[in-house]
């Protein structure tokens, strides 16, 4: 079902890497290949905020990345790929790619995405968003990345945790055309309108 889809995928150490590793459990389970880079704060914050074993999820992907090697593949514009994810994106991280500092590898693979005109999509978790954070992604939403901020529908009525983070990672699947049942969708005729 991949497709022969290749997905660069950034999980940085803003809170809710949650939705990172479903993110990457669902492109597992289609099939897609993945590229991995986890920043360090986001191995923290799966041992603070999950369950998680990082070893476990290194074994889901197809490749993987420390943050610091900017030699990796992923950094040059003449390795292929369909896109890229940073799921979910720390302010920092934004602040990085909007402004071109390339400061590891996540950023690095960012703005080699963008520069390359492939379709790369964040999902920011933060709140409340100060004018520099809205900014910034200004600043990359006219440079046709997709914000994807980690706000989840209510019309499926949701009944679980998992039922919020399933949405947000449907409809990230949604912008690289992925198939996928991951989430309730919308339908009148059930939902009423």
């Amino acid at each position: 079902m991949g497709d022969n889809l290749k997905l660069v995928v950034g999980i940085t150490g803003s809170s809710g890497v949650i939705y990172g590793i479903r993110f990457l459990q669902a492109l597992s389970n289609l099939g897609i290949e993945t590229h991995l880079v986890l920043s360090k704060w986001a191995k923290k914050n799966i041992q603070i905020e999950t369950d998680e074993v990082i070893d476990e999820i290194l074994k889901i992907v197809s490749y993987s990345y420390d943050e610091t090697d900017m030699s990796a593949a992923i950094s040059s514009g003449s390795y292929k790929t369909n896109g890229m994810v940073i799921i979910p994106c720390s302010m920092k991280t934004m602040s990085s790619i909007a402004n071109g500092y390339d400061d590891n590898l996540i950023s690095r693979a960012a703005s080699v995405t963008i520069k390359e005109n492939r379709k790369l999509v964040i999902v920011p978790r933060e709140t409340p968003l100060s004018t520099i954070h809205l900014s910034n992604m200004l600043r990359l939403s006219e440079n046709g990345v997709i914000i994807l901020p980690a706000m989840p529908g209510f019309y499926h009525k949701p009944k679980t945790i998992d039922d919020l983070i399933s949405h947000i990672i449907g409809k990230t699947l949604d912008q690289f055309g992925i198939n996928n049942n991951v989430f309730n969708r919308w339908d009148p005729n059930e939902n009423g309108s």
